[in-house]
């Protein structure tokens, strides 16, 4: 991936929010078609299925690696095993004790120096570990000309693809957290969306879809044309439709329309269907600083004034720049991450919401038979949904 200047970094606030827990339910389509010009059926779905088939294989998951640190030329072997893994660092010539080696590690950074000739050299230095280890039950040894290091997971069943947290391990791991669950991406920006949806199905290997490009399939024209014709509620109408159409499908990241071409996923009475997958919400912010951002992330999650508070995960911007979309990837990809490892049952949810029809009862999924909008109409004249 390309590297990105400091200012841009720091431009950049990523947050995991915890599903919502209240029992809300959201209405069904129910759009007639009849009533628009074009009537044919709108899941337009033999450009969905020549997208799908053109998405690439699973690659396996790498459990052992070498490489060269970019900042020193120490060598590095990676392997993971089931409740730890394993570092051996190459320590180079010279005559070097036990008493010469200092490692300092917490729940999830790793530094490692020696000492030589009365000089230290780092050996590694990362901040940012794959996953959060267990700092006092590290162990290490020499073994010959090679640092060993022992370090214990705090969750013994996560896969590491890598030691630390990059786009590369993060695009490996959470593949194999997602288990085929599709990815939503909303927010204010179209353009936004389609950028980091594709870079997202590359990484993952999935197959990238933007509602735009189905909706001038289905409308055999360009969007702003049949848009400016049609009106902001037939978009909605018809994005729905196809929400609806995709709700199924598996492996996809789907670029949703940005609000400013008055897309479905702003209205929160349209997000029944955007429960079948994981949604990330692009948000511009007005924070300076990643406490701020939070605070602001949590406010608009809590007022319930948009449908976008409905995202899983949010992703603060300040301010957008396409040459640094890869690092708003890499975060939404940690931010995911996050999340599953939150809920060991988060994907079996979903594909049991999808399998019950997504009736709009997510998260608190009701049983066969049961109608959700019974709930929520109990619940309406209490807790109104906006």
């Amino acid at each position: 991936m390309a590297t990105s200047s400091p200012a841009a970094l720091s431009s950049l606030f990523c947050h995991n929010i915890e599903i919502k827990t209240s029992q809300i339910y959201f209405p069904p389509f129910c759009a007639s078609l009849s009533n628009h010009k074009h009537s044919s059926p709108i899941s337009c779905p033999s450009l969905i299925k020549r997208r799908l088939a053109s998405s690439s294989s699973p690659a396996p998951t790498r459990l052992l690696c070498t490489f060269s640190s970019s900042s020193n030329t120490t060598k590095l072997e990676f392997i993971d095993g089931s409740s730890e893994v394993e570092l051996r660092l190459d320590l180079g010539n010279g005559d070097i004790s036990s008493k010469d080696i200092f490692v300092d590690s917490n729940e999830s950074s790793l530094t490692v120096r020696v000492q030589q000739a009365g000089l230290f050299r780092t050996l590694m230095d990362t901040r940012v570990l794959y996953e959060r280890i267990k700092p006092a039950e590290t162990i290490w040894y020499i073994d010959e000309d090679q640092l060993v290091i022992s370090l214990k997971k705090q969750v013994p069943e996560v896969e590491w693809p890598d030691i630390v947290e990059s786009w590369k391990s993060l695009t490996a791991g959470v593949k194999q957290l997602l288990k085929g669950t599709s990815v939503y991406i909303v927010g204010e920006s179209t353009e936004t969306n389609q950028r980091i949806a594709q870079e997202l199905a590359d990484g993952l290997g999935y197959t990238p879809l933007s509602t735009m490009e189905l909706l001038e399939a289905y409308a055999k024209e360009s969007f702003d044309s049949w848009a400016s014709r049609e009106g902001s509620k037939t978009v909605e109408e018809v994005e729905s439709a196809i929400f609806e159409s995709l709700s199924s499908h598996t492996r996809a990241v789907v670029a949703t329309l940005g609000g400013e071409m008055h897309g479905a996923a702003r209205r929160a009475h349209r997000w029944r269907h955007l429960f079948a997958g994981f949604t990330v919400w692009l948000s511009k912010s007005e924070a300076t600083d990643k406490d701020t951002a939070k605070e602001e992330a949590k406010r608009l999650m809590e007022s319930d004034l948009q449908g976008y508070s409905n995202a899983e995960v949010v992703v603060k911007l300040e301010g957008w720049d396409p040459a640094c979309s890869w690092r708003v990837s890499q975060a939404a990809l940690s931010a995911l991450k996050q999340l599953i490892l939150s809920d060991k049952n988060l994907t079996g949810k979903k594909s049991l919401y999808v399998r019950f029809g997504c009736r709009g009862d997510w998260p608190n999924i009701k049983p066969p038979g049961c109608d959700p909008s019974i709930v929520s109409q109990a619940s309406s004249s209490s807790s109104p949904v906006l």
